[in-house]
């Protein structure tokens, strides 16, 4: 499989080295042609906003687990409506 080399020009940063399936490549290579921008820029693209995603996906695992072993606190729906004076 090939592997691309991405890096930021810009700012000295490392660069890293990912082996990507065929179908994959082929959708990263037709996206870089339709809009003009180098795979390595969709790419950098991805990572920066994937990793908000899975940042938020392990915390809520690590919160959910929390829950489950007791120790972290729950609220109903009642107490939050009291909580933020939405009794009314």
């Amino acid at each position: 499989m090939p592997s691309l080399h991405v890096f930021d020009a810009e700012v000295v940063s490392m660069p890293y080295s990912i082996r990507l399936k065929p179908g994959i490549e082929a959708r990263l290579d037709a996206l870089a042609a339709r809009t003009g921008y180098s795979k390595a820029y969709h790419l950098r693209e991805l990572v920066a906003n994937g990793l908000d995603d899975l940042e938020a996906y392990y915390t809520a695992v690590e919160v959910s687990e929390r829950i489950r072993r007791g120790e972290e606190r729950t609220y109903t729906l009642d107490e939050v409506r009291r909580d933020l004076g939405w009794d009314d």
